[in-house]
């Protein structure tokens, strides 16, 4: 189905997003910090990334208002899926330029609604 980049560094949390994803037909990579994800994007934009908001280094917040600001980047719809539960964590990260904000724990039919309806409306 599409290609969708996870940028998260807790290898169970992307492990966990991975096989879900798989699973409905996406192809899935991953890397475990801000600073590599933007730079993957820059190099080969996939169809939709999977952005965890607590990093080391440059957080979640940042790494979506850098790629969201880069007209080279803007266009890829970013999904942000944190612990950070709180409704300003959520209207910051939509502020930043996400396209969705989702809570850990993540139910998997919510999460595959959610991209399959940016997947959509981005095609």
């Amino acid at each position: 189905m599409a290609d969708i980049l996870i940028i998260d560094d807790s290898p169970t949390d992307v492990r966990v997003l991975t096989t879900l994803l798989e699973r409905a037909g996406h192809q899935v990579a991953s890397v475990g910090n801000a600073e590599e994800g933007i730079e993957r994007v820059r190099s080969t934009p996939p169809a939709l990334v999977i952005m965890d908001v607590i990093m080391p280094g440059m957080n979640g917040f940042q790494a979506t208002r850098t790629l969201t600001r880069d007209p080279a980047t803007s266009e890829v719809p970013i999904v942000m899926i944190t612990t950070k539960a709180m409704e300003t964590d959520r209207v910051w990260g939509l502020r930043q330029g996400a396209r969705a904000f989702i809570t850990k724990p993540v139910n998997e039919g919510e999460l595959l609604a959610c991209i399959n309806q940016l997947l959509s409306s981005a095609a």
